[in-house]
């Protein structure tokens, strides 16, 4: 556990539903803890509500959401591509109304959450995803929702897991999110001590969050150019581009039209931009 390797297949392939199945049905989840992790523990601690809506995505064998039931939580949905840990819990759960577990992928979930709790869920998808991450979670929070749980404060040689930097963090969460708290975890597991932060991050319902499509873009030297360029736009308060290329996230104080974006980029006729829709 302590080298939280998981990868037993080749990592070229996707980690798609096929890919995390496989990892559970060969018990290579080095990730998981057996445990609800302390510093969560400590934050469900203070929750007051116990109606919150509350969401875990990526759940595995989610000792979070046990541990919420536990302690008289009554709204909570789990979530898992991967089919053996959703039917596990859904046979564990069978007879607790409190809890909802669903087979899917997260990008394509609806709902409106109070709370989501992040638990190896971010650092399990491919860097790529981070924007869409940002994105969807903003969609799926309510007007005051947390987003609170563990991201790691560290690299790893490949992956999963993914890791990254509080730096980095911060860029990609600024404006869409209100920073309540990123430090340096006090109280991981010891394998885990001192490359985890614990986030408590708000959602700022006075912006608008977008996701749009890109095209055109082969290197950072572009991708910096381009990002420049949207954070010059009026009410453009950030600009993050995946690290394909692929897609741009702008959070700005107001809705800004596709075709002022499109005029931004249109130095260069082989850069489109389109945006994606909730």
């Amino acid at each position: 556990m302590s080298d939280l390797k998981c990868c037993v297949v080749s990592c070229d392939r996707p980690l798609d539903a096929a890919y995390w199945e496989a990892q559970y049905e060969a018990k290579t989840t080095g990730w998981d803890l057996g445990q609800v992790s302390p510093p969560i523990q400590a934050y469900v601690d203070t929750v007051a509500d116990k109606n919150s809506r509350i969401l875990i995505p990526g759940c595995g064998n989610s000792y979070e959401a046990e541990y919420l039931l536990e302690h008289g939580f009554t709204n909570i949905t789990v979530i898992d591509i991967a089919p053996t840990p959703v039917a596990v819990l859904k046979e564990k759960f069978k007879n607790n109304p409190n809890i909802q577990i669903v087979l899917g992928d997260f990008f394509e979930h609806q709902g409106n959450y109070d709370l989501i709790i992040e638990q190896t869920f971010f650092c399990a998808l491919p860097p790529t995803l981070r924007q869409k991450y940002v994105w969807k979670m903003h969609q799926l929070l309510a007007e005051e929702g947390i987003l609170a749980g563990l991201l790691f404060n560290r690299m790893f040689e490949s992956g999963p897991p993914f890791g990254g930097s509080k730096e980095e963090y911060q860029k990609l969460f600024a404006a869409a999110f209100d920073f309540i708290k990123m430090d340096l975890s006090e109280n991981s597991i010891a394998p885990r001590a001192n490359s985890e932060l614990f986030i408590n991050l708000k959602k700022n319902r006075q912006v608008v969050v977008n996701l749009y499509e890109l095209e055109g873009i082969t290197c950072s030297g572009y991708m910096e150019t381009i990002t420049e360029k949207i954070l010059a736009i009026d009410a453009v308060l950030n600009a993050s581009i995946s690290s394909n290329f692929a897609e741009v996230l702008i959070v700005s104080t107001n809705e800004i039209e596709t075709k002022i974006l499109k005029d931004v980029i249109a130095y260069d006729e082989k850069y489109t931009i389109k945006k994606i829709k909730n």
